[in-house]
């Protein structure tokens, strides 16, 4: 499995490519920010598990950081299944840590309006090693009204997730090139049918909305592939709730956006994955399976697709997956309907994943030199990919042949586009697809582009909106409950809970938004 595998969202969304950066030599030579005025342990707490070898690579780590800067690394792993709960109950309840791996598809904007996150808007420019890896086009792309909250963790310009499918099993079973979703079904129908002891696709509990809905496209959503820049999604941060929004209505100036369940393209996917639980499409116990154990269960055969994002690191499994079946290979499946050269589909170009320092039990100054740190190569190479002629080894053109099985989560501390190594296992297709994802003009910059709703108003509703989606909506993500009754149910509860005055507050918001665009 990838370094990066685990990402959640695993998520990205600006710059650069996941080769080796110009100059990357230099870059351990330039002096750092402020360093030596700090000391202690800087605690980062980081989504998944440990890495195999870590407490070796970690001993090797905080000898050079103890000597460059005067203190020393510490790391938490909490499991993707606790980690948002768990890392927002540090923030509120003032636990002593420095940073943590947030977004908006976790607390972030919550955090945020809080007053749990230290404003770093002002600090990138005192540590070199680490500017010189965050492009301008980046920071400006992910400051909300002009203030920057977290360092964005990227190393492509779009974010989309997409399928990433057992290329020997299509060939096997007579599927060349899958370019649209009748095709993909029809792949895993037969491999249901053909292949026993595979499931055809592995979800996991850390998936939820994401299996219905996107921007541009839901993992099931058929209508979403095949309408890739009609619609916009977001949430008030803490509510679950996600409000769907008609792109072409807003590049008019005017908003339009329903709840999900309003959505045809989502009802559709409640249905199609309620069909894929019956017929043993997906595994049975998506709602409660860790991300971790799904990927694991991947890599040793067991299912014929899994989850991917477009950011060079799919291919980093078959590592793993060839040692239980050798033959095994990869197909990276984006099912528009075409080739993707064809589309344009719709992006925010905000980044999935940032690290943010914790205002109120941890320290700015030290979480910054950790950060300028890891942003020389050497250092980086390290954490992101473990001891070098054990973990991995270097390719003749500047990427990396794993050696072991060591997987750090680099998109929650240490990712940087100029830094990222391409995977030598790297296949064909994924290469076409993150050769595309690397370039802006391939996409459609949404209107909503730097949206991001403040939950304040309507804190209260957002708080039993988020129990609401969490009883009745998690269900219909998996699709262990009848579609119509449980939608019954989830709507009712949503009255109750105040979706009105979400809806209310989120089209006031939306609309402020457009007009000040227009300034």
């Amino acid at each position: 499995m990838s370094t990066n595998t685990l990402n959640r969202r695993g998520f990205l969304a600006l710059s650069g490519a996941a080769g080796i950066g110009i100059g990357l030599g230099l870059a351990g030579c330039t002096p750092a920010g402020t360093s030596g005025s700090v000391s202690g342990t800087s605690q980062a707490i980081l989504p998944s598990t440990a890495p195999s070898n870590w407490n070796t690579v970690l001993a090797q780590a905080n000898k050079q950081l103890q000597k460059d800067h005067g203190f020393t690394l510490n790391t938490q792993f909490i499991n993707w299944q606790n980690y948002g709960q768990q890392a927002l109950l540090k923030f509120t309840a003032g636990a002593k840590f420095d940073t943590a791996l947030q977004a908006l598809w976790l607390n972030m904007a919550q955090l945020q309006q809080s007053k749990s996150l230290a404003d770093l808007t002002n600090e990138i420019d005192k540590w070199p090693n680490l500017k010189k890896q965050l492009s301008r086009e980046l920071i400006d792309a992910n400051a909300w009204s002009g203030k920057l909250w977290g360092i964005p963790q990227v190393n492509s310009a779009a974010r989309l997730q997409h399928f990433s499918i057992r290329k020997d099993l299509a060939d096997k079973l007579g599927f060349s090139e899958i370019q649209d979703y009748d095709t993909l079904e029809k792949y895993f129908y037969d491999v249901k049918q053909k292949e026993a002891g595979v499931t055809p696709f592995g979800v996991a509990s850390n998936m939820t909305f994401e299996l219905v809905l996107g921007t541009p496209s839901g993992l099931f959503n058929q209508h979403s592939w095949q309408n890739p820049t009609e619609a916009y999604v977001a949430q008030f941060a803490g509510s679950g709730l996600w409000f769907v929004f008609d792109e072409k209505a807003a590049e008019g100036g005017t908003v339009k956006l329903v709840p999900m369940w309003e959505d045809e393209g989502v009802l559709g996917a409640f249905k199609k994955i309620r069909q894929y639980y019956q017929d043993g499409i997906i595994n049975a116990d998506g709602l409660n399976a860790e991300n971790a154990t799904v990927q694991s269960q991947f890599t040793a055969g067991k299912y014929a697709g899994a989850w991917a994002m477009t950011d060079g690191t799919a291919s980093n499994a078959l590592v793993a997956l060839r040692k239980s079946i050798p033959n095994a290979d990869l197909e990276e499946v984006l099912p528009y309907g075409g080739s993707i050269s064809s589309v344009k589909p719709l992006q925010t170009f905000q980044a999935d994943n940032l690290v943010v320092v914790n205002a109120n039990g941890g320290n700015v100054e030290r979480a910054l030199a950790l950060q300028d740190w890891l942003s020389i190569e050497k250092n980086h190479d390290l954490i992101e990919y473990g001891i070098e002629g054990k973990d991995w080894e270097a390719t003749s053109d500047g990427g990396i042949k794993q050696l072991s099985d060591y997987s750090f989560p680099g998109f929650a501390l240490l990712w940087r586009s100029g830094l990222e190594r391409k995977s030598s296992f790297m296949t064909d297709s994924e290469k076409k697809v993150f050769a595309w994802a690397q370039d802006y003009a391939n996409f459609t910059k949404s209107a909503f582009a730097s949206f991001i709703p403040d939950v304040t108003p309507v804190k209260q509703a957002a708080a039993q909106m988020n129990n609401v989606i969490t009883q009745y909506a998690n269900p219909l993500f998996y699709g262990v409950v009848d579609v119509n009754s449980q939608l019954d149910k989830l709507k009712q509860a949503a009255d109750a809970a105040g979706i009105d005055q979400l809806r209310s507050e989120m089209e006031k918001q939306a609309n402020a938004y457009l007009k000040a665009q227009k300034k």
